[in-house]
């Protein structure tokens, strides 16, 4: 069996390099990654532009389930879950080129959970129900992340120069070499000159 190991340094540089908010595809589900507090899109595109109507749903809601439903231009709140009122909204609500991605704003972690996606063509004019019974054209599943420490590491760290950092570290590194030799020779420390300086100044 072969083992990848790696200094623990090496494995920390690479826990900050991966991407925090992302979205990958496997077996037809994509993974959309967000932290509180973000707007993001669940893209969605269909093969066909002549769409009347899209419908976002959200299966493992309690009814009703339905994240977004607009036809012709203009969304139905009608039978819209609550905790979706005026937080989401299409790309393009004109459906050009068969863009029915939806943007859902301020995300929480009560947004984590599966989100589908269906249409309805031009050829199908039943209008009369806010549902379009077909297969959903595609699926996404919403993981909203709290900041770890390691994301937090990485963004303090990305504020500071790497240079300014090494020179810290160099100069603390000196300052206790200096310290723990003085030590051991019987001299007494800087600080402790200054210590006592300072108090035959106080007397």
């Amino acid at each position: 069996m072969f083992i990848l190991t790696m200094p623990s340094t090496a494995a920390v540089c690479l826990l900050l390099l991966w991407p925090v908010a992302s979205g990958t595809a496997a077996d037809d589900l994509t993974v959309v990654t967000a932290h509180p507090g973000d707007d993001v899109i669940l893209p969605c595109q269909a093969n066909d532009s002549s769409i009347i109507a899209v419908e976002w749903t959200r299966p493992d809601l309690e009814p009703p389930k339905y994240v977004l439903y607009c036809s012709d231009g203009h969304c139905d709140p009608t039978h819209q879950h609550p905790s979706f009122k005026d937080r989401v909204d299409l790309v393009d609500r004109d459906l050009k080129d068969g863009d029915v991605s939806l943007i859902l704003k301020n995300v929480s972690s009560n947004d984590n959970g599966t989100y589908e996606c269906r249409v309805k063509l031009d050829s199908s004019r039943r209008k009369k129900r806010a549902i379009i019974d077909s297969e959903p054209i595609r699926t996404i599943r919403l993981q909203v992340q709290n900041s770890s420490p390691v994301g937090r590491y990485h963004g303090l760290a990305a504020g500071v120069p790497v240079g300014l950092i090494l020179v810290a570290v160099a100069v603390v590194g000196v300052l206790m070499y200096k310290r723990h030799k003085n030590k051991r020779s019987g001299q007494p420390a800087a600080d402790d000159d200054d210590d006592e300086a300072l108090g035959d100044t106080l007397v």
